[in-house]
This record gives structure tokens, sequence and C-alpha cells, in this order.
């Protein structure tokens, strides 16, 4: 009995004297100035009566909030992390006794105006018992350059492909297969951080002027990308 089907040959994953295969891998590098800077906001308050440390906490957060607010469009998000209020008992001495009770609200600002960055951060600091760390500089996730990155990557592997094509007398014929760098890997790949971080923490006080404004430089934010690619090619010159 004789078996008609058609016989699948699958393309095996090299290259053959007629086609020959080559793999490369297109990198690409970009400095680019951040687009939103992120701040964290600690709000504090300390006392021996729990209700008057939470009323304390509750009216300083309010006023943290108020002053963030009032910059408007300049703050694309506010968002508080947690809360939490809990008491300090005395180190010495028989049974729970309540030393004091402390209270904290943390919270996270973005902007994307930096001008406002800087008189925001100090007049934050200044208030009291308020915490303020950043700035932490970064890009948007859809950010155009990350794209314009992926491009160039691929132009990268292109070219690199075309200089050893030639090196052999030969041309590129085909595109083959084109991945992200570790994408036939079962867990996937992590992408270069696209962020930079600056850190710097200022403990509130109270005064009577209004702070200076902070000079803060934006720091550069470094993109990379990087792509796997196979061409076919013609038999080569040797």
């Amino acid at each position: 009995m004789t078996d008609d089907a058609p016989t699948t040959t699958a393309t095996p994953p090299y290259g053959t004297p007629e086609t020959p295969r080559v793999a490369v891998r297109g990198e690409a590098r970009l400095e680019v100035d951040p687009e939103i800077a992120r701040i964290t906001v600690t709000v504090n308050a300390r006392g021996t009566d729990r209700r008057a440390a939470l009323d304390d906490l509750t009216r300083r957060n309010a006023d943290v909030l108020a002053l963030v607010k009032s910059y408007g469009d300049s703050v694309e998000k506010l968002e508080t992390g947690s809360f939490s209020i809990s008491p300090e008992l005395t180190r010495h001495g028989r049974g729970e006794r309540v030393r004091a009770y402390h209270g904290s609200v943390h919270l996270t600002v973005e902007l994307a105006d930096f001008t406002a960055l800087g008189e925001l951060t100090t007049r934050l600091a200044d208030l009291d018992l308020t915490r303020v760390g950043g700035p932490w500089w970064s890009l948007r996730p859809d950010s155009p350059a990350h794209g314009e990155a992926r491009r160039q990557a691929v132009r990268e592997a292109v070219q690199r492909a075309r200089e050893y094509a030639e090196a052999l007398g030969a041309r590129l014929a085909a595109l083959v297969e084109l991945a992200d760098l570790g994408a036939e890997n079962a867990g996937g790949y992590a992408p270069a951080p696209g962020y930079g971080m600056q850190r710097a923490s200022f403990g509130g006080a109270p005064a009577s002027d209004e702070p200076p404004v902070l000079d803060l430089e934006p720091q550069r934010q470094t993109v990379h990308a990087q792509v796997n690619a196979r061409f076919t090619m013609t038999p080569p010159e040797l």
C-alpha cells in the first residue's frame, strides 16, 4: 500500500550552500532628556494623645494635598501610598504603657513641568514635619525615544548583516527572523532601565518666609534597544 500524502520538510535552522544564512545583533543606545519626575512626600505627626496625633496628621496631610493641587496641570499624578499610626511603648516598667503615638502618610507626586518642580519641592519641605525624597527622573512608557531606539537597532542589524555578506562577495536576499533579545526564551527579557534616579531628602521646618526655589537639573536618560536578526544571502564568491 502506497502512501501518496505529501511529505513536509521543515526548513533547517541553519543555512545551506545555496542559501547561506547570516545572524547578527543590532544595538542602539540613546541619551535623551527626561519627560517626568517623581517625588515622595512623607507627612509625620507625634503626640502623647492618640486623637491629637491623628488630628495633627490629618491637618498636615490636607495642607500637603492643597499645596500640590494648587499647581494644577503641572502635577500629572498625586497618589497616597500608605497611612499608619502606631503607639510607642515605654521601655521600662510593667504593663503596656504608651509613651507616644506616631503617625505618617506617604504620597507620590509626578510632574512633567520641571520649572514648577523646584518650587514645589522646597515649599513641601518647608512644611512642619514633612519629608521630601527624590526627584526620580524617567521617560513615559510610550515615549517616542523607545521607538527610535528600536528603529536604530534594526537599521544597525541590517547594516551589519550587509557588511558580512559583502565581505564574502554576496548580498542579502531576505529577512528570516527579527526578534527582541531573549524573546525566544520562556522567561522573556528585561529591557535596560529607561530611567535615572537622583536622590535628595529635605526635612521640613517652620519658616516665616517663602523658601528659596531649589534649582534641579534634569538627569539625562539612557534608552537601550537590542534585536537579533537572521537573513539569507546569495551564495558567496569564495
